[in-house]
């Protein structure tokens, strides 16, 4: 074996073997792990101990850092060494060394029984490891051994200092199983040996619990134990008493958050719905809790409110159905419920005064389902019921849902700020799903209460009501149809009406209006009442995101009735636009808005405003084209160039026909004339082009350009096509000079909509063989520092593929250099390219008959292929990325089988390929397999994970038990 490298626990003089994993070493290392102040000397400690920990000396070193001489850290490591020596190497251990391996531990533990806390609960952890490997076959009563022995009376140790112990190693066994890699068949046999030994556990807990004499530390101990074994689905009638027992324990303050743990994970074993006769005994000791609930929240005490509620939640939310069921005992679930709804309700702030309320929301949800899923008669006796409550819960959540005053906002933190933002989606989320229980008199009930709070001269009201009640509408029409409701045309005559003093009101009210666009689409002699707010608002920098989307909503969904209303909301937008009121996103989505309100237009009447609209930014932008380029003025290029792309993404002058969606998306032909996006593309050509002069070797800039393209390409589809000759000319031009990703993927575009139409095909051919030679030429010269050029040519290639094969006919394209780049692409570090890259061969293979250039390349080079895919599977690619690569194994079978057959042999023939861990009869078998799976991908993407495994010695490790 090697032994260059430095032991790093040793620096300077007198430096040990790297992998010399003696007492010695391992304490000099631990002591660089923790004291050395240079980062890079504790990594390489760090290192070396994961190797220590693992190497067989670990069962020599780890008693002997177990030595009462030595301080917490080293023993700490020796007793984690020895649980990862037994709970991963367990197969390393002969079986006549069991019995003497259990007796150290015992012992250990005992000894640190009265020491470390730390070290006794990883020796705890590692005997814990060892029985659950013992168990059931060579250890059947291991726990019932291990309270014997702790009991034992002829110990050095005093008996609480036993007990602990004990305790300790009872808590962490439920704990060890949880996670232990055992396999599936040994896991069913020790959980049931487990469920049979907890007749060992839980007389002695009930003990422990309800005894007098017992301290503190002994009870929140025993506590903790309970909470753990009742994870392993013990009965819930076995777990009764402990239950009733930790109930008891609530009033005891220093038990009290031990009490709920255990309680809460008792109720929410999934088993536990069984045992109803239990469950219904649990009820009146949660509703017992209502005192102690009232007076915790009346003094202030979130940890007890918390606690408390946590309880009811479990009990309610896991068992809702099950307690429902019990129709006799109707009242004390309703009891509950209303418990929960104080909860909910719970006094203060969220989440500055409480953060309880948050627990319960996921309850009404399974309440609501629960009921909705009872067959019809029991469902309308519980309607009868419940619609009340829910009713009830609206107005709570509505009231939980307000701000709380201007000044005590003003103190909130803006991570507080940001919490009640996410709480009070969760409540819109709520009241969207309660709509499905409560129906149209649910918005009924919020126009009511707003109409009466709007119209009332009795009493003024605070602007926090008027926004939580628009904010319940807004939640509800956001995602339920409400053009059927016969109360929004009345919510449109009260919006006017409200007093506007706050951002959060005017934001709530634009976000209305947004949320009601499809209904104004439906209605539209009421846009005119609500279409002045939203234009009024875009003039306030601080209702920017409501107000910008809220317009684009309404342009989106209502550009056929906005004709009337076109001039004044281009003229406000141009306003606010060249004011910079805006912050860039939102005046990108200005823009949008824009574009859907035009499309809508004459095309005279487009070109007209379009005209009056851009021509300030193509001034400003021949201006900035004559400057020598600098920061500042390539910031300006770049938001001029965003906010056109932006406006020609959504201005579609054209209709879809109904009968075609998806990429083959096809477009009646305009009427009217030449499109106008296309009439100022071609105006605006020249300037783009004299801008790129000198701008091309900034990525950004040409990005922008490309996007202007690329999202009216997108948008057009057909109607672009006067463009494509001019644009293919500059695009080989731009990527002639310096090669960019976006170049390319504008290129791709253009492939997937004009390359299989002939007119196009010549300008779109000559542009794909032109960008395909500057690349080859630019592998040629070193490819490493352009991944992403690298990713978007493969894409290009497998697009020209899928679009038009015939691309790869031209004998002016080099087929075989562009393979030969393919297969060296499947070698670089970054996992979208080599993504990219197997795509394209997915792309190739099929193509091998009826594209004769790529035949020829596949049958000289394919082998060169395969033995980079097998590299790659052999440990040199990212396990991520292996369904790919069996992608490329599964195309190669099914279109080049007898090629495969021959290859696949010969290039696992050599030893220690694809990795020196395979045997020949390993390679053999993977073979075969792969050899006669043609169908099923599936199947050879699981024979591929298996082998790469294998190849990288991790097969049958931890490491698998996620892949």
């Amino acid at each position: 074996m090697e032994r260059r490298e430095e032991q790093p626990g040793a620096t300077g003089a007198g430096a040990a073997p790297a992998l010399d994993f003696t007492v010695e070493n391992v304490e000099k290392a631990l002591h660089q792990l923790y004291y050395d102040p240079n980062i890079e000397n504790k990594n390489l400690a760090q290192k070396w101990l994961m190797q220590a920990q693992v190497s067989p000396q670990a069962w020599h070193f780890s008693w002997q850092l177990l030595q009462p001489d030595k301080v917490p850290e080293i023993q700490y490591f020796g007793a984690s060494a020895l649980h990862i020596k037994i709970s991963r190497y367990w197969s390393d251990i002969p079986t006549d060394q069991y019995e003497s391996l259990k007796a150290q531990l015992f012992t250990q533990i005992t000894h640190f029984a009265s020491g470390s806390k730390i070290v006794l609960t990883r020796l705890c952890v590692a005997l814990a490891s060892l029985a659950l490997s013992m168990m059931p076959d060579a250890w059947p009563c291991a726990v019932a051994d291990m309270v014997r022995l702790f009991q034992a009376e002829d110990s050095p140790v005093d008996g609480q200092g036993r007990c602990l112990a004990l305790l300790e190693l009872l808590t962490v066994l439920p704990e060890e199983f949880q996670t232990s890699r055992l396999p599936q068949y040994r896991k069913g046999l020790v959980r049931a040996s487990l469920a049979v030994e907890c007749g060992a556990v839980f007389p002695l807990l009930e003990q422990l619990l309800q005894q007098p004499s017992s301290p503190s530390c002994v009870r929140q101990k025993v506590l903790k134990c309970f909470s753990s074994w009742v994870q392993l689905e013990v009965p819930l009638q076995d777990c009764e008493a402990l239950i009733q027992a930790a109930f008891a324990a609530l009033q005891d303050s220093e038990l009290f958050d031990s009490s709920v743990e255990a309680i809460v994970n008792a109720i929410s074993q999934p088993d536990a719905q069984r045992y109803v006769n239990t469950l219904l005994k649990l009820i009146p000791l949660v509703l017992g809790l209502q005192d102690q609930l009232r007076q915790a929240v009346q003094n202030g005490d979130m940890e007890t409110s918390h606690g408390i509620c946590r309880i009811a939640v479990a009990l309610g939310e896991n068992h809702s159905r099950a307690l429902l069921d019990q129709v006799e005992h109707w009242q004390s679930f309703l009891a509950l419920v209303n418990m929960i709804m104080f909860c909910t309700g719970i006094p203060g702030h969220y989440p500055v005064n409480e953060t309880t309320s948050s627990l319960t929301l996921t309850f009404w949800y399974t309440l609501q389902d629960d009921i909705l899923s009872f067959e019809a008669e029991k469902q309308a006796v519980y309607q009868q019921v419940y619609r009340p409550v829910y009713f009830q819960l609206v107005d709570v959540l509505l009231h939980k849902a307000q701000f709380p005053s201007d000044e005590e906002y003003g103190f909130w933190s803006s991570d507080e700020k940001e919490q009640f933002r996410i709480y009070r989606v969760d409540i819109s989320d709520t009241l969207m799903y309660v709509y499905e229980m409560l129906g149209a008199e649910l918005l009924s009930n919020l126009y009511d209460k707003l109409g009466r709070l709007l119209t009332s001269s009795e009493e003024p009201y605070s602007w926090q009501h008027t926004e939580a009640l628009l904010y319940g509408f807004q939640s509800i029409a956001e995602t339920i149809d409400v053009n059927y409701s016969d109360v929004v045309p009345g919510l449109i005559g009260l919006i006017p009406r409200i007093s506007i003093s706050n951002v959060q009101l005017a934001d709530t009210v634009m976000f209305t209006i947004g949320a009601l666009s499809e209904w104004l689409a439906d209605h539209p002699v009421m846009i005119n009442s609500v279409l002045p707010l939203v234009l009024h608002a875009l003039g306030n920098p601080e209702l920017s995101v409501s107000s910008v989307s809220t317009l684009k909503k309404i342009c989106r969904e209502c550009k056929y009735d906005l004709p009337p209303y076109a001039a004044n909301i281009v003229a406000v937008s141009q306003d606010v636009l060249m004011k910079q009121i805006h912050k860039t996103s939102q005046c990108m989505w200005l823009m949008q808005a824009l574009g859907f309100l035009l499309s809508a237009l004459q095309v005279e009447e487009i070109l007209k405003n379009l005209h009056s609209l851009i021509s300030p930014y193509i001034q400003q932008l021949e201006k900035l084209a004559e400057e020598i380029p600098n920061p500042s003025n390539k910031l300006a290029i770049v938001h001029i160039l965003g906010l056109l792309s932006n406006l020609f993404t959504t201005l579609d002058v054209s209709h879809h026909e109904d009968d075609h969606e998806g990429p083959e998306l096809r477009k009646l032909p305009v009427p009217q004339g030449p499109n106008p996006v296309v009439v100022v593309l071609q105006q605006v050509f020249q300037l783009i082009q004299k801008v790129l002069s000198k701008w091309l070797n900034d990525a950004q800039v040409v990005e922008a350009v490309c996007a202007i393209f690329e999202k009216s390409v997108k948008t057009l589809l057909d109607d672009f096509a006067p463009m494509v000759p001019q644009l293919c000319e500059m695009l080989g031009r731009m990527y002639s000079t310096i090669p960019q990703a976006s170049a390319l993927d504008l290129t791709r575009q253009l492939v997937h909509i004009f390359a299989h139409e002939p007119a196009h095909f010549p300008p779109i051919e000559a542009l794909f063989l032109l960008v395909t030679s500057v690349t080859l030429t630019l592998f040629q010269q070193g490819p490493r520092d352009h991944p992403d050029i690298v990713d978007s040519f493969m894409q290009l290639l497998a697009q020209a593929l899928k679009r038009k094969p015939d691309l790869f006919l031209c004998e002016r394209l080099d087929v075989k250099a562009v393979f030969q780049c393919a297969v060296l692409a499947l070698k670089f570090p970054e996992a979208p390219t080599v993504k990219a890259s197997c795509g394209f061969f997915t792309e190739l293979l099929p193509r091998c008959g009826e594209v004769e250039p790529v035949g020829k390349v596949v049958q000289e080079d394919g082998r060169m292929l395969l033995i980079a895919v097998l590299e790659a599977i052999g440990g040199q690619a990212s396990r991520s990325l292996m369904d790919c690569f069996a992608d490329i194994l599964f195309a190669l079978n099914k279109h080049c089988f007898s090629l495969l057959s021959m290859w696949i042999k010969e290039a696992l023939q050599p030893p220690g390929f694809p990795s020196a861990r395979l045997s020949p009869e390993q390679k053999d078998t993977f073979s075969q397999q792969i050899l006669r799976e043609r169908v099923n991908k599936r199947r050879v993407k699981e024979m591929v994970k298996e082998f790469t495994l294998l190849c990288r010695g991790l097969h049958g490790t931890d490491y698998t038990a996620d892949y």
